[in-house]
């Protein structure tokens, strides 16, 4: 027989095991949902057998409300389009970093960018008299490029006004962001305005023929970003690597 000493030693033992085993798997439970949570999903860019260049990069810092210009060396493909896709993507990546100012989650951002030449030429109805056709220029800009979008607000500092190209070839850019990042994105007018501004800004430090960008999602309209910033309207883009705030180098920061 069995003395009870070793019997009540036996399930103490037991119970000893049977919680080390339960901490265990809930401590391997929550490390897999730690990583799960915090890795990286931004698509990884292909190679590019381009030598590196300087961009600027117009980062958005949450508790200053502001955007400062920042230096970067980047390889970048050569076709404009593809380059201002490229610039965008390493532009959101930024923010998916840890210690971002304006962290934002990791994942695809910008599906496509496109490029019209401006200013925009409407197709005049055949039959349709030329007054007729300049009566209805404006709305037709519009449906010329995606049905549903409405009139141009133009800029938020001269409401009213319609910005025409600055100089000969501008161009409109049209930005075709990934659902799940709209979706995902920060809701607040401040963080979606930051967001917004930040592209803004670093299309036009690196392409001074962007002067104007619209947005879609998922190549649809959407009223806003994430319940705030207004995506229906016509972005005017001004100024280049001189106009913002100081660029800062690798080293400095």
């Amino acid at each position: 027989m069995i003395p009870r000493y070793q019997r009540i030693l036996f399930w103490i033992l037991s119970g000893a095991i049977l919680l080390m085993a339960l901490v265990l798997l809930r401590g391997c439970e929550q490390t897999r949902e730690k990583l799960t949570r915090h890795r990286d999903e931004t698509p990884l860019a292909a190679p590019l057998a381009t030598p590196g260049e300087t961009i600027h990069l117009a980062l958005a810092n949450d508790a200053t409300g502001s955007i400062i210009l920042v230096e970067r060396e980047v390889a970048l493909p050569s076709e404009t389009t593809a380059r201002a896709r490229a610039l965008l993507t390493r532009l959101i990546a930024e923010y998916s970093y840890k210690g971002s100012a304006h962290p934002l989650e990791s994942g695809p951002a910008v599906d496509d960018v496109f490029l019209l030449d401006l200013p925009l030429t409407p197709p005049v109805a055949p039959g349709a008299k030329p007054a007729e056709s300049a009566k209805t220029e404006t709305a037709q800009q519009d449906q010329s490029v995606v049905p549903g979008w409405s009139a141009p607000d133009g800029p938020p500092s001269n409401a009213g006004q319609n910005p025409g190209p600055r100089n000969p070839g501008g161009k409109l850019a049209v930005i075709n962001l990934h659902g799940t990042f709209a979706d995902h994105h920060p809701s607040g007018i401040e963080p979606e305005t930051l967001t917004i501004d930040s592209i803004l800004q670093t299309l036009g430090a690196n392409f001074p023929q962007i002067e104007q960008v619209r947005f879609l999602v998922d190549g649809q309209p959407r009223d806003t970003l994430h319940g705030h910033a207004d995506l229906m309207r016509t972005y005017p883009v001004s100024g280049s690597a001189g106009s913002y705030a100081q660029p800062a180098s690798q080293e400095e920061r």
